[in-house]
Order: C-alpha cells, then structure tokens, then sequence
C-alpha cells in the first residue's frame, strides 16, 4: 500500500516512515509546500491529511492532484503517532 502524509512536524518525518514500514506501506511524507509538491504526490492508495499543521493551499493542491476513485482521503487534526497508527490499523486491516 503506498501513502502520502501531508502536513505533520518535521521532527516526526522519521518515526511517521517507521510506523508506515512497519504497516508494510511506502510513503511520502511532505511538511512543507515545495516548487513541485503537486507532481510528486503521484498516485497513492491512502491520502493522509494533518490538519492542524498543514495549510490550506497545501491541502487543496493535494487534493487536486489525487485521483479521488482511486485514493482514500483521512483526515487527523493531530499529527501524533497514535494518530497515524491508528489510522494504519482502520485502513491496513
């Protein structure tokens, strides 16, 4: 299953990667908007969405750029681990 996270804290990067890999799960993780945010988001099978930490422009792009037939949109107003695992557990299952 491939994942993209948008949004979340910068000191989280890596545990969000560890918790997806332990789900099985590649991912892209984007805390920030950059030149070319909406090309590399690509086609995942799960959007994830930290509301709280994320702007509003950055999640428009983002969900202009998905294909919404294709791809699962989860919204989290925190961006805690327990967050992400729990919706890895709602998802993966």
């Amino acid at each position: 299953m491939s994942i993209v996270i948008v949004g979340g804290h910068d000191r989280m990067v890596a545990q969000y990667k560890k918790i997806c890999k332990s789900y099985k799960c590649k991912v892209k993780v984007f805390t920030h908007m950059k030149a070319d945010f909406d090309k590399q988001i690509g086609c995942p099978d799960l959007l994830v969405l930290f509301t709280n930490t994320v702007s509003h422009k950055m999640v428009k792009t983002a969900l202009d750029e998905i294909d919404s037939s294709k791809t699962d949109v989860v919204r989290s107003h925190t961006s805690s681990q327990n967050a992400l695992t729990e919706i890895l557990k709602s998802c993966c299952a």
